[in-house]
């Protein structure tokens, strides 16, 4: 496979499924709007494509041990694309709400086989920068997806924001001639531990999203009997016990999910701070966060080539190390000025990147060929947990201090968030000392 000319279509490809969330997203005061229905009902427009995109990224990445990457990639960007087109004549909630749904279907297969690919078929010495071009893609997407989404939305409308998606159909004809032919392997598929998987993340994704507590317990009692169901059977299940059976894996999955918490976090205040505490237009606020996606994608090349050639635990704790000043600066001067959150996020959005990709590179380094579909695709769905988890907290926050003054509030948030970046950097530096510690013992013993 010729990683070069496949992983930069991967890259656009990643772009064009992120982008889908964060253009919506400027969107859904429009769409309410002019479908005259309530802000709950609104947001589960975000919310289904969300709890849907988490799942078939796992259920992508779960399936692709047995099934053929490019039989998946097929069916998945088909449904993705085919029901973009559908969502061009979306008039109505209900209509607009299936359609969201069948895109979340299809979406995951972008950045769950986007790992496993290039775990699969691309060396070590050059995983690096092809992981790094994928983490580029949500950069890119998270910069520009509010720009695209609101200036579509203000002259077009929202089912202008599918035509964009459309473009993914372009992408499928291409990646299929290009990706090698696989054949496919006998295995077992866990039809009832994917479905406990489904209830496990939905039920708890709508808990933190609605703020229920009877979801939030009936998620805990879910989780109990998917655990218990894991113990009894016998066969592979769908999520691995031997994952947790790995203690490196369990640290970077915590690092995985304090990363999201960061990024997603600072994503969600970042404009809040902006409009309400400078009175910055959507547009200003789009051209404030811009400069820093920028920055990622022209750097995201350069990037991987320094993980293949310096290693993937230097980036990683370079990478806290910039966030944790960073969000530093953003808890003691977010209102001083918008120039403070462009010059951050200049900082902030390449160091996310390439601590995400250094990350998911190691990831595929510790884990055995046979456990990367599943390691990978758990190491996601973690990921957008944090994420997920992070928005909702942020909002609780910001509503519980409503007394004190708007700034000050903002900058409670950002030292939360200082909090959680200095305990994934403990974990990190935790990681790196026991690895050098494997490292010294395998020398030692050889």
């Amino acid at each position: 496979m010729n990683d070069k000319v496949v992983m930069p279509i991967w890259m656009f490809g990643v772009f064009i499924v992120i982008m889908n969330t964060t253009m919506f997203n400027v969107s859904i005061p429009s769409i309410i709007q002019d479908l005259n229905i309530t802000a709950d009902l609104g947001s589960w427009i975000i919310s289904s494509y969300s709890i849907g995109y988490a799942l078939s990224t796992v259920i992508y990445s779960r399936l692709s041990d047995s099934i053929p990457l490019r039989k998946l990639l097929l069916v998945g960007l088909t449904i993705l694309g085919l029901s973009s087109v559908i969502g061009v004549f979306a008039h109505n909630f209900s209509m607009l709400l299936t359609v969201r749904i069948l895109q979340s279907a299809g979406a995951g297969t972008m950045a769950g086989l986007g790992l496993v690919m290039a775990s699969r078929y691309i060396p070590y010495n050059r995983r690096g920068r092809a992981i790094a071009m994928i983490s580029t893609g949500s950069a890119m997407a998270f910069g520009f997806g509010p720009i695209i989404g609101g200036v579509i939305g203000e002259y077009i409308g929202y089912n202008g924001l599918f035509a964009v998606t459309c473009l993914i159909l372009l992408v499928l004809p291409v990646l299929m001639k290009l990706l090698p032919k696989e054949e496919p392997k006998p295995g077992h598929f866990d039809v009832i531990g994917a479905a406990l998987t489904i209830v496990n993340a939905a039920s708890l994704l709508i808990a933190v999203m609605q703020r229920s507590l009877y979801w939030f317990v009936g998620s805990i009692l879910s989780i109990v009997l998917h655990a218990w169901y894991m113990k009894k059977v016998k066969k592979e299940t769908f999520i691995n016990p031997k994952l947790f059976a790995k203690k490196d894996y369990r640290k970077l999955t915590a690092i995985g999910f304090c990363i999201l918490v960061l990024n997603l976090g600072n994503l969600f205040l970042m404009p809040l701070a902006l409009a309400n505490l400078s009175h910055e237009s959507t547009l200003t606020i789009g051209l404030t966060i811009a400069p820093g996606a920028i920055l990622s994608a022209l750097l995201g090349r350069f990037v991987g080539r320094w993980i293949d050639r310096y290693g993937n635990i230097r980036f990683l704790l370079m990478g806290h190390v910039i966030l944790a000043i960073v969000l530093a600066v953003f808890s003691f001067a977010v209102e001083v000025s918008p120039m403070v959150i462009l010059c951050g996020y200049l900082l902030f959005s390449p160091s996310f990147s390439a601590t995400l990709s250094s990350l998911n590179n190691e990831t595929s380094n510790i884990l055995p060929k046979q456990l990367i579909g599943s390691g990978m695709g758990l190491m996601q769905l973690i990921q957008f947990f944090g994420g997920s988890i992070s928005v909702a907290v942020c909002g609780l926050i910001l509503t519980t201090q409503k007394s004190i003054p708007l700034g000050l509030a903002y900058e409670h948030v950002y030292r939360v968030l200082l909090v959680v970046c200095l305990l994934s950097m403990t974990v990190a530096v935790w990681y790196k000392l026991s690895a050098s510690k494997a490292d010294n013992l395998a020398q030692a013993t050889a």
